[in-house]
């Protein structure tokens, strides 16, 4: 019988990844127009095929 793996996400690692994101964000590394250019990639990869289609999945504020 397999079992499955099932990967395992640390309360440590959560934190400590939390606390880079709010560094990046407070050091300027991270602004609102990354998260507007990354946010929009990622609605065109998972949604491509609305894009094939013509719909823009671009944020806009």
């Amino acid at each position: 019988m397999a079992t499955r793996y099932r990967p395992q996400v640390s309360l440590v690692g959560l934190i400590y990844v939390i606390i880079g994101v709010f560094i990046a964000w407070d050091r300027g590394y991270i602004n609102l127009d990354l998260v507007r250019e990354v946010g929009s990639a990622l609605l065109a990869v998972f949604l491509w095929f609305l894009v094939l289609l013509g719909v823009d999945l671009h944020i806009h504020t």
